[in-house]
């Protein structure tokens, strides 16, 4: 009988939902999102392509900025091909299993980036904490086990949580609120006791993006410690200035999940456009303003841009 439930609560179908109350515009609503996920997409592969293929990037600081690239797109991509068949009246249904797996990777890549910046304020922590001992402390192959660590750390503690799914009958609507699979949107339906899921679940942010944070500040806590040593005003700007771009791609990805977490805790029963706002805030701004902001504020990212752009005029000025 288990047995039996099981392969048909697999089968299910569960139903996207796009724009409520928009739903005659929505193929003029796919339009700003079709540019947003192809901004995304265009500038961390230009990221990644810069870093490749310039050797004087192939230090610590550019590979994790390659590694945030990754988790940006691993975060976003798995919700376009659901969301334009939703804004494209192509399909509203989709399947359980490819419910589960957008939800897998969804979540297991938004705590990569987490994970990703904690990296990346250790590297700022050890380039200006120890200068002299920052190419024998971070090293290539200290970078990939970091790589790996993050990722195993998040995708891991995931599993448990959506192979429970499996077990549990849907009797109420099968209607998602978003155009797109979240673990505590499809609980929500759940005709069972889902404390575990939900406990679980909340247990598993705390561990997770709390240690994360908490990392980040007490690396930032260090920095100004060392920072206020310098005696120039000029090199305690400079210090803090390699700093600006990491600070802002926290923001960004930590004010959006907050704001996320507190709608999804705290205003249930709000209009849903304030639960669908803030979800695509969460998963399309940092993989769009995460490039932007690096090629602004990082010189070397900038120069490769420009060279991508206008090869001849920047390589006759070089010479």
């Amino acid at each position: 009988m288990e047995t039996a439930n099981s392969s048909n609560i697999l089968s299910s179908t569960f139903y996207l939902t796009g724009i409520p109350g928009y739903e005659q515009f929505h193929h003029w609503i796919s339009i700003p999102f079709c540019l947003l996920y192809l901004l995304g997409i265009v500038g961390n592969s230009t990221i990644l392509h810069i870093v490749w293929t310039d050797p004087r990037l192939h230090e610590p600081m550019y590979y994790f900025l390659a590694m945030l690239s990754i988790t940006d797109m691993g975060m976003s991509l798995p919700t376009m091909i659901s969301l334009f068949r939703v804004l494209w009246s192509i399909s509203r249904e989709i399947q359980f299993n490819t419910c589960v797996v957008q939800m897998f990777f969804i979540h297991t890549f938004s705590f990569t980036e987490s994970s990703v910046l904690l990296a990346m304020a250790l590297d700022r922590y050890v380039a200006i904490c120890h200068p002299l001992q920052y190419a024998t402390i971070l090293t290539p192959t200290l970078i990939t086990k970091i790589g790996i660590a993050a990722l195993l750390r998040s995708a891991l503690p995931v599993i448990p949580l959506l192979a429970r799914l499996a077990f549990f009958p849907f009797c109420h609507s099968h209607t998602l609120s978003h155009s797109y699979c979240l673990h505590q949107d499809v609980i929500r339906l759940a005709c069972a006791d889902t404390k575990f899921n939900v406990i679980y679940g909340l247990v598993l942010i705390t561990l997770l993006w709390g240690m994360d944070s908490l990392g980040i500040f007490v690396s930032y806590v260090f920095i100004l410690h060392s920072v206020l040593k310098i005696s120039s005003q000029e090199g305690r700007f400079k210090a803090l200035n390699t700093c600006a771009s990491h600070i802002c791609a926290v923001l960004i990805l930590y004010v959006p999940m907050i704001g996320l977490s507190i709608v999804h805790r705290f205003a249930k029963h709000s209009s849903p456009l304030i639960h669908i706002f803030m979800a695509h805030i969460y998963l399309l701004v940092p993989p769009v303003l995460n490039p932007v902001i690096y090629s602004v504020k990082t010189k070397q990212i900038r120069q490769g841009v420009l060279c991508l752009l206008f090869p001849l005029k920047i390589s006759s000025s070089v010479m």
